[in-house]
Protein backbone atom coordinates (compact mmCIF):
# COMPACT_ATOMS: atom_id res chain seq x y z
CA UNK A 1 0.00 0.00 0.00
CA UNK A 2 2.68 2.38 0.97
CA UNK A 3 4.50 1.71 -2.65
CA UNK A 4 1.37 2.75 -4.07
CA UNK A 5 0.84 5.97 -2.42
CA UNK A 6 4.76 6.81 -3.02
CA UNK A 7 4.22 6.12 -6.79
CA UNK A 8 1.28 8.05 -7.03
CA UNK A 9 2.27 10.92 -5.17
CA UNK A 10 5.81 11.14 -7.11
CA UNK A 11 3.30 10.61 -10.32
CA UNK A 12 1.24 13.88 -9.25
CA UNK A 13 4.25 15.91 -8.68
CA UNK A 14 5.92 14.96 -12.42
CA UNK A 15 2.60 15.90 -13.38
CA UNK A 16 2.52 19.21 -12.09
CA UNK A 17 6.24 19.59 -12.91
CA UNK A 18 5.55 18.94 -16.53
CA UNK A 19 2.76 21.45 -17.05
CA UNK A 20 4.89 24.85 -15.17
CA UNK A 21 5.05 27.39 -17.15
CA UNK A 22 8.76 29.19 -16.71
CA UNK A 23 9.50 32.60 -16.77
CA UNK A 24 12.71 34.26 -17.63
CA UNK A 25 13.94 37.46 -16.58
CA UNK A 26 17.47 39.47 -17.99
CA UNK A 27 19.27 41.84 -15.74
CA UNK A 28 22.52 43.39 -17.32
CA UNK A 29 25.28 44.90 -15.56
CA UNK A 30 27.12 47.51 -17.94
CA UNK A 31 30.97 48.48 -16.08
CA UNK A 32 32.64 50.75 -17.90
CA UNK A 33 36.44 50.47 -18.02
CA UNK A 34 37.26 53.75 -19.87
CA UNK A 35 40.64 55.45 -18.27
CA UNK A 36 40.26 58.50 -15.84
CA UNK A 37 36.34 57.39 -14.72
CA UNK A 38 34.70 59.08 -17.77
CA UNK A 39 32.44 56.50 -18.57
CA UNK A 40 29.17 55.58 -17.13
CA UNK A 41 28.17 52.35 -15.26
CA UNK A 42 25.02 50.94 -14.49
CA UNK A 43 22.51 47.87 -13.65
CA UNK A 44 19.37 47.82 -16.03
CA UNK A 45 16.12 45.77 -15.72
CA UNK A 46 12.55 46.34 -17.22
CA UNK A 47 9.59 44.78 -16.34
CA UNK A 48 8.20 45.60 -20.16
CA UNK A 49 7.73 42.80 -22.41
CA UNK A 50 8.03 42.74 -26.48
CA UNK A 51 7.50 39.75 -28.27
CA UNK A 52 10.64 38.98 -30.74
CA UNK A 53 8.12 37.96 -33.32
CA UNK A 54 7.08 41.19 -33.70
CA UNK A 55 10.26 41.95 -34.95
CA UNK A 56 11.46 39.15 -37.23
CA UNK A 57 10.88 38.13 -40.46
CA UNK A 58 11.75 34.63 -42.41
CA UNK A 59 14.20 35.12 -45.28
CA UNK A 60 15.06 32.96 -47.94
CA UNK A 61 16.76 33.13 -51.58
CA UNK A 62 13.73 30.88 -52.66
CA UNK A 63 11.28 33.88 -51.99
CA UNK A 64 10.26 35.81 -54.92
CA UNK A 65 9.12 39.05 -52.86
CA UNK A 66 10.85 41.07 -50.46
CA UNK A 67 11.27 39.35 -46.76
CA UNK A 68 12.61 42.07 -45.19
CA UNK A 69 12.36 43.34 -41.70
CA UNK A 70 9.76 46.30 -42.05
CA UNK A 71 9.50 46.70 -38.24
CA UNK A 72 10.50 50.49 -36.46
CA UNK A 73 13.64 50.06 -34.33
CA UNK A 74 11.37 52.53 -32.69
CA UNK A 75 8.82 49.88 -31.29
CA UNK A 76 11.77 47.63 -29.82
CA UNK A 77 12.86 50.35 -27.35
CA UNK A 78 11.63 50.20 -23.91
CA UNK A 79 11.22 53.69 -22.00
CA UNK A 80 10.13 52.55 -18.94
CA UNK A 81 13.44 50.77 -16.95
CA UNK A 82 15.06 50.90 -13.63
CA UNK A 83 18.75 52.22 -13.98
CA UNK A 84 20.50 51.09 -10.86
CA UNK A 85 24.27 53.55 -11.02
CA UNK A 86 27.23 51.66 -10.46
CA UNK A 87 30.81 52.95 -10.19
CA UNK A 88 33.25 53.18 -12.88
CA UNK A 89 36.39 50.78 -12.79
CA UNK A 90 38.82 53.44 -13.41
CA UNK A 91 39.17 57.30 -11.56
CA UNK A 92 42.06 59.27 -12.34
CA UNK A 93 44.20 57.44 -10.47
CA UNK A 94 43.95 53.98 -12.53
CA UNK A 95 42.10 50.84 -11.57
CA UNK A 96 39.53 51.08 -8.37
CA UNK A 97 39.17 47.71 -6.18
CA UNK A 98 36.72 49.74 -3.94
CA UNK A 99 34.52 50.55 -7.04
CA UNK A 100 34.99 47.09 -7.87
CA UNK A 101 33.76 46.02 -4.37
CA UNK A 102 31.15 48.71 -4.52
CA UNK A 103 29.69 47.33 -7.63
CA UNK A 104 29.87 43.77 -6.20
CA UNK A 105 27.49 44.43 -3.40
CA UNK A 106 24.83 46.21 -5.20
CA UNK A 107 24.84 43.65 -7.71
CA UNK A 108 24.61 41.24 -5.25
CA UNK A 109 22.06 43.15 -3.69
CA UNK A 110 19.63 43.15 -6.39
CA UNK A 111 19.98 39.21 -7.02
CA UNK A 112 18.85 38.76 -3.41
CA UNK A 113 16.06 41.26 -3.89
CA UNK A 114 14.91 39.05 -7.17
CA UNK A 115 16.08 35.44 -5.39
CA UNK A 116 13.22 36.86 -2.64
CA UNK A 117 10.92 37.38 -5.09
CA UNK A 118 10.87 34.24 -6.60
CA UNK A 119 13.05 34.22 -9.19
CA UNK A 120 16.16 31.88 -9.40
CA UNK A 121 19.54 32.66 -11.13
CA UNK A 122 19.80 30.21 -14.01
CA UNK A 123 22.58 31.67 -15.91
CA UNK A 124 25.76 34.42 -16.08
CA UNK A 125 27.37 35.50 -19.16
CA UNK A 126 29.52 38.22 -19.47
CA UNK A 127 31.71 40.10 -22.39
CA UNK A 128 34.52 42.62 -22.54
CA UNK A 129 34.90 45.38 -24.84
CA UNK A 130 38.02 46.89 -24.39
CA UNK A 131 41.28 49.14 -24.53
CA UNK A 132 42.25 48.17 -28.54
CA UNK A 133 45.48 49.80 -27.69
CA UNK A 134 46.66 53.30 -29.00
CA UNK A 135 43.99 55.78 -29.45
CA UNK A 136 40.79 53.76 -28.19
CA UNK A 137 40.11 54.68 -24.63
CA UNK A 138 36.78 52.74 -25.08
CA UNK A 139 35.36 49.92 -23.15
CA UNK A 140 32.53 47.98 -21.30
CA UNK A 141 32.18 45.22 -19.24
CA UNK A 142 28.70 43.94 -19.47
CA UNK A 143 26.85 41.13 -17.66
CA UNK A 144 23.93 39.11 -18.19
CA UNK A 145 22.24 37.88 -15.43
CA UNK A 146 19.35 35.21 -16.59
CA UNK A 147 16.94 34.45 -14.23
CA UNK A 148 13.95 32.02 -14.41
CA UNK A 149 10.60 31.15 -11.50
CA UNK A 150 7.48 29.00 -12.09
CA UNK A 151 4.47 30.65 -13.23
Amino acid sequence: MKKIVIVLALAIFSFIDINAQVEYKVITSVESIVPAGLGRSRLISTDEERNYKDFTSDRSSDKKEDGRNKSKRGDIRVKDFEETKLLNFFNLGGIRFQNIAANDAVISSKINTMISEGWELAFVTSAVESDAGKGDGNGIFITRYIFKRNN
